[in-house]
């Protein structure tokens, strides 16, 4: 939607504000699946539920075109597919969150989700770059239709040869089912919301997510009203070119300075210091007047930072609390999507009242420096998902 958006608001004659609308939609969706996802996924396995939202926004993003243009007012279908899509793919992360926590040791944590974080940015590159090219070539219409048929087939895949065809994905059995980890998570849920350290990787999460889809919202239009002569698959793919290795690489160093027997909590703040406070400066010189290359470099710097957050607050919640990573990380992501939809909306409304991009890339420094010095301050990296107390007591008893 933000590559074929400065499109559709020529065409549907779409003001900055009802762009921002439009965009701001999905992150309303996105707000409402995060907990359920994550707690669906705790107990029946977060494959399972990947595999079936992929296939629904999938299947939502090909017939995305068509919703378009069966509505006599456009702007009111695509408000409401983005909220739908936004519904789905809310599930996404915290699923990841949930299978990483109970697969993976923590000196491999951090490489794992910067590669899965890394598959994101792939598949924004992707469709970054021939999704430029097609919407030169077929019309807008066209990078929906090809994206969302790839999603069913990879989805259709997945269940193939990963799941084996077998039975149902997912069995109102297998939802009533009571383990020892849901247990947990319900009798310790109000008891962990009251720990410092994780009201600090809500609050830094917030602002990490609210920041980056304001920039992935906005860029696209940014470059287009900046540099209108500028070739689109640029823009559209050299940020995401940068941000594949340096999700790869902030993987690696923060799993090696760990092996290495450095503070695990150290390592994920150093991590989020890259994240949030070096991607800052370059944030602030696009405030500047600056050529395209230079304009370019800037953005592909502060995208390639931001993924060090994957090795930061992402895995930070999985040292926290494993045995409910999925609804927690389901809390983080619903506050994050919630204030995405303010910042998406804000920014329009700040472009349109200022007439300047520099408001919109200020504000994205503010937020990331509050998220930062509330990481920095009060994040740590030992279990609080359990009672200390009662463990110790059950010890001495056997």
């Amino acid at each position: 939607m933000p590559i074929c958006a400065v499109s559709m608001a020529e065409q549907f004659g779409w003001s900055k504000r009802e762009s921002g609308m439009v965009l701001g939609s999905f992150f309303w969706g996105y707000c409402f699946t995060q907990v359920f996802g994550g707690y669906v996924s705790d107990r029946v396995g977060g494959e399972k539920v990947l595999l079936l939202s992929a296939a629904a926004w999938g299947s939502m993003t090909a017939f995305t075109p068509i919703l378009a243009h069966f509505c006599s007012q456009p702007i009111l279908s695509m408000t409401l597919a983005r909220f739908l899509m936004g519904l789905l793919q809310g599930v996404h992360y915290p699923s990841l969150a949930s299978l990483c926590s109970q697969k993976v040791v923590e000196s491999e944590r951090g490489f794992l989700m910067s590669t899965v974080g890394s598959g994101s940015y792939l598949g924004t590159l992707v469709i970054g770059g021939a999704g430029s090219l097609m919407l030169d070539l077929y019309g807008w219409q066209s990078v929906f239709y090809v994206s969302g048929l790839l999603s069913v087939l990879w989805a259709y895949c997945m269940w193939k040869y990963l799941l084996k065809g077998e039975g149902p994905i997912i069995t109102l059995e297998s939802l009533g089912s009571s383990g020892a980890q849901s247990k947990l998570t319900k009798r310790h849920w109000l008891r962990l919301l009251k720990q410092p350290a994780v009201c600090a990787v809500i609050v830094t999460h917030l602002c990490t997510a609210s920041t980056f889809f304001t920039l992935l919202s906005w860029l696209p239009t940014f470059f287009k009203d900046t540099f209108p002569d500028a070739k689109g698959w640029v823009f559209n793919v050299i940020p995401w070119l940068v941000a594949i290795p340096s999700s790869l690489f902030s993987g690696c160093l923060s799993d090696h300075l760990i092996s290495q027997g450095f503070d695990t909590a150290s390592v994920r703040k150093l991590m989020q210091f890259f994240s949030m406070g070096v991607s800052s400066v370059f944030t602030l010189l696009l405030c500047g007047t600056t050529t395209f290359p230079w304009a370019v470099a800037f953005v592909s710097a502060t995208m390639g930072l931001t993924t060090f957050s994957h090795s930061g607050v992402s895995v930070n919640v999985q040292d926290l609390a494993p045995s409910c990573a999925g609804a927690l990380f389901g809390v983080m992501n619903t506050c994050g999507a919630f204030s995405g939809v303010l910042m998406v909306y804000f920014s329009g409304y700040l472009i349109e009242a200022t007439g300047s991009w520099a408001s919109v890339f200020a504000l994205i420094t503010t937020v990331n420096l509050l998220g930062l010095c509330t990481f920095l301050a009060f994040a740590e990296a030992r279990r609080v998902d359990i009672d200390s107390t009662k463990v110790r007591h059950h010890n001495i008893h056997i």
